[in-house]
């Protein structure tokens, strides 16, 4: 395992804002670790990068505590935090050059450019960067330790979609590359797309683990079939089997995990009456939908920390 936490603790005053979690991720995997602001999130984080100590509870970090690691441990791990600003006056080349003089054994510059996209910027100023050339950078900064383990704090926060769709493709090359990475978003798209799994935290618990799927059979998200309800049709009703409810605005939905056998049964008495079904929709649950039901009622109302 790159990442092995066993009951992890952490607290401020009176608050517990870690309460004894547990979390592995393995080699080469993607893992999201998601969470509302106050959650324990970035507490967590910070505990494994070895910035901030923890009351209780076991860490190994490529099977290193954080809080003894020595300085060689440092060069394993790459960072890429929320928000950073490179030094204007440099080049692009110039800034991951600087940053490659921090290690022992680090990959070739204009090699890593090469990997966030950045070759062609690489003679620029950083000033003159836009956000997505300047997230490419901090990406690069990361990697030009040639880090086992990486740590992605929201990457995309602020970007345009053709942004975040580039950067996507950007963090999905670390997979070919055998990293492991931990990401942070509040994008749950972002989470979907590019990890192999999805922690999510809320108060400082792990409250459910897993793929999308995994996670959408845990809190029994259902599809929502809907259509609008036609005036001419009288008192006809759908069968009582398919428990249709109806609200103000006239639109009939149902909520089944049974979708095919739901159609059928809808669509045979539509058109065995000619019952127009208006503006038909089958919506499947997203992942927002699963994450607003795990953390909605444990969103902490101090926040201590993101």
């Amino acid at each position: 395992m790159t990442i092995e936490v066993e009951g992890l603790i952490k607290g401020y005053g009176d608050r517990v804002a870690v309460n004894g979690i547990d979390l592995h991720v393995a080699e080469g995997e993607i893992v999201a670790f998601l969470g509302p602001n106050g959650a324990g999130k970035t507490t967590t984080i910070e505990i494994l990068e070895g910035f901030r100590k923890r009351d209780g509870g076991s860490v190994r970090v490529l099977g290193v505590d954080p809080d003894t690691a020595p300085l060689e441990w440092l060069e394993r791990i790459g960072i890429v935090l929320q928000e950073s600003e490179p030094i204007p006056e440099l080049s692009a080349r110039e800034a991951v050059t600087q940053h490659a003089a921090y290690y022992g054994h680090p990959r070739n510059v204009d090699e890593v450019l090469d990997i966030v996209g950045l070759t062609d910027k690489a003679d620029q100023r950083t000033r003159k960067l836009s956000g997505g050339q300047k997230r490419r950078l901090d990406l690069a900064q990361a990697l030009v330790g040639n880090p086992d383990l990486v740590f992605l704090d929201e990457p995309t926060t602020g970007f345009d979609p053709s942004a975040r769709r580039e950067s996507w493709d950007m963090i999905e090359a670390l997979r070919s590359l055998g990293k492991t990475v931990l990401l942070t978003t509040h994008y749950m798209d972002e989470a979907e797309r590019l990890s192999d799994r999805i922690v999510v935290i809320a108060e400082g618990n792990i409250v459910a683990r897993g793929t999308a799927a995994d996670l959408a059979t845990q809190v029994n998200a259902t599809t929502r079939i809907s259509w609008r309800v036609d005036p001419g049709a009288g008192a006809a009703t759908p069968p009582s089997k398919l428990r249709v409810v109806v609200d103000n605005q006239g639109i009939a939905s149902i909520s089944t995990d049974d979708v095919t056998s739901a159609l059928r049964a809808l669509t045979g008495w539509a058109l065995d009456i000619g019952v127009e079904l208006q503006d038909l929709q089958v919506r499947r649950p997203t992942l927002e939908d699963v994450y607003l039901a795990l953390t909605d009622d444990t969103t902490p109302s101090t926040t201590v920390d993101g």
